[in-house]
């Protein structure tokens, strides 16, 4: 039938719940609807049911539309390496490294597979919600682009604006919008919306209709602040320096901040257990020393992030996190970490090299070969589990003959001698309930007994709710089927 398109006036404005919420509502209302992103920047990823990646928010979108996540819904995934370099995934499949120098010039090349994987999404369904990427603000990257204007022109797909309050100056930032981008780009702009509205909405009144008359767009409504945003999984690392996990529960699980840090919705299940205290070590932080379990992340840059976590001094405090009889737990990247070396002979991460590792666990990694991208069940810790595999590298070494998991009869991962260091290539572990509970009795703890995924899933209706009572819904189906 018809697309819709939600853009913003900056970054983390809120479009990727928006696009979410949107999708439940529609899908509540009867329709067939189907999530797509052109082009995404994130080291949060999900793995596909055609065996590739995408990006975590699109993979929760496709949950709202009550669908699995398949690559046609976020076609290019850029995934930063270093400050000037992404690994690029088209069609869920590594093509390579881009740098901020060839970046312009090879995206415009894209369009082509970004429309191919629309097509394809628009003919299984009524609707597809669209999410753009950053703001078409953004004037100087204009040329080339496929994540905004340049897909919505290129597919016709009308567009609303989305604008936070919250961050202070929507005003500009929305009208600011209409002024400086190109006429034929401000025509493909229907409407806007106001989200993260705190308060009374009344005193937003006349700010409201300035909007209307400034723009000459229409308002579609204004969002109030959503609290279950908290509870679904979040794709961006900006999240992690605006949360604070710190609480009164009794057991300390720390996590270090590194500066590649991938898939760390990975820990968002630790989140429903009153008993524990998630905490969030940045740069400048020293591990807690009344931690119980450290838990080291996946990473897009694991040789990178090894260097940077020895330069905070992280080493020095999870050995001695060991020694006083801590337990640690290493999840893909982190598992490599654990290890006592990791070798890039290829340069897939960078320049070939190797570097040391914490030496916890008796195993060594080397990146190479193929892309591992699947889904798996399995068993660890006496719990049965789900999750995914999305890692480059093998390891191997005498710690593996302990094996964390066993994913259909093959092992995987390690285990200490002494039973308190583990690692582990499998992402979603810890939303399997049971090897949640399994993992906190290890140290001390026990699991209250919530249920992740049907968390997120009431989170998505409890946001489809709000945005039929707060966003003109109709008008933004009437947009998309006109």
């Amino acid at each position: 039938m018809g697309a819709i398109m939600l853009q913003g006036t900056g970054s983390d404005v809120g479009k990727s719940v928006l696009v979410a919420g949107l999708c439940r509502a529609l899908v509540r209302r009867g329709y067939r609807v189907r999530p797509f992103k052109p082009q995404n920047m994130s080291n949060n990823a999900a793995v596909t049911s055609d065996g590739g990646e995408i990006g975590r928010a699109q993979a929760l979108q496709a949950m709202a539309c009550g669908v699995a996540p398949h690559t046609d819904m976020n076609p290019v995934l850029l995934k930063p390496q270093a400050d000037r370099t992404s690994q690029l995934i088209v069609h869920g499949q590594v093509r390579g490294a881009l740098g901020s120098g060839n970046f312009r010039a090879a995206r415009g090349q894209l369009l082509a597979a970004v429309l191919e994987s629309y097509g394809r999404l628009k003919a299984q369904c009524d609707i597809v919600v669209v999410e753009g990427a950053g703001s078409p603000a953004e004037i100087n990257l204009r040329a080339g682009d496929i994540a905004n204007m340049g897909f919505a022109r290129a597919a016709n797909v009308p567009v609303v604006l989305v604008g936070d309050i919250d961050r202070g100056g929507v005003i500009a930032a929305v009208v600011g919008t209409r002024t400086v981008i190109d006429p034929e780009d401000a025509a493909m702009i229907r409407g806007f919306l106001i989200n993260k509205f705190r308060g009374d909405p009344a005193l937003f009144e006349d700010g409201y209709a300035q909007i209307e008359s400034l723009s000459g767009w229409r308002g579609m409504g204004v969002v109030p602040w959503l609290d279950a945003v908290s509870r679904l999984p979040s794709e961006d690392a900006v999240v992690l320096e605006q949360r604070s996990f710190s609480s009164e529960a009794p057991l300390v699980v720390a996590c270090p901040v590194l500066p590649r840090i991938s898939n760390f919705d990975d820990l968002d299940p630790l989140k429903l257990e009153p008993a524990v205290d998630l905490r969030m070590i940045g740069p400048g932080q020293p591990i807690p020393a009344e931690a119980a379990l450290v838990i080291l992340p996946g990473s897009k840059a694991t040789i990178a992030d090894m260097r940077a976590l020895v330069k905070q001094g992280w080493d020095i405090d999870i050995r001695a996190h060991h020694r006083r009889g801590g337990a640690v737990l290493g999840i893909c990247g982190g598992y490599q970490m654990l290890g006592r070396s990791i070798g890039d002979p290829e340069g897939l991460e960078g320049p070939p090299g190797s570097v040391a590792g914490l030496g916890l666990l008796d195993v060594q990694t080397v990146l190479s070969g193929t892309k591992t991208l699947k889904a798996v069940q399995g068993r660890a810790l006496g719990a049965d589990f789900s999750g995914y595999e999305m890692h480059m590298g093998r390891t191997g070494g005498p710690d593996c003959a302990q094996p964390f998991a066993l994913l259909d009869g093959q092992p995987d991962g390690a285990i200490s001698r002494d039973g308190r260091v583990m690692g582990s290539y499998v992402h979603g572990l810890l939303a399997s309930t049971d090897l949640r509970d399994a993992l906190l009795q290890r140290v001390g703890g026990r699991s209250a007994g919530a249920d992740h995924d049907r968390s997120v899933e009431d989170a998505l209706d409890d946001i489809a709710v709000r945005l039929e009572t707060h966003a003109d819904i109709d008008a933004m189906v009437a947009l998309a089927t006109g």
